[in-house]
């Protein structure tokens, strides 16, 4: 029953991200933030974790979980550091997930060699 919760609700969210693709003149760079802040608001008003222990990875690793992890990162360094918190926590929460996604990417593009489009 989990896999299939998880299924609905990244199902869900990948389809109405491509009806926003297809039916809107909006940029998939544009959708893509949309849904990261999306999981912000979602985590801001206490609607992400509810999400999340219904969903699982369907809810986590979309975008918008990537969105709540900044939230977190943020609302945890405000309250370590004050103001200043702002400006590193959404850094210092994401930054695993970036660093891995970059060194992975670079990583399988030595394996694969990419070509350039025409």
């Amino acid at each position: 029953m989990i896999f299939l919760k998880a299924f609905l609700v990244g199902g869900l969210i990948c389809v109405l991200s491509q009806i926003l693709l297809e039916k809107t003149k909006m940029l998939p760079g544009r959708i893509m933030v949309l849904l990261v802040c999306s999981g912000v608001a979602l985590s801001f008003f206490g609607l992400f974790e509810p999400l999340k222990e219904f969903a699982g990875a369907g809810a986590t690793v979309p975008l918008l979980g990537f969105g709540h992890v900044l939230m977190e990162g943020v609302k945890d360094a405000v309250d370590e550091r004050g103001f200043i918190g702002l400006f590193i926590g959404g850094l210092t929460a994401g930054a695993l997930g970036t660093s891995a996604a970059l060194i992975l990417g670079y990583l399988a593009s030595l394996v694969f060699k990419p070509k350039a489009r025409d």
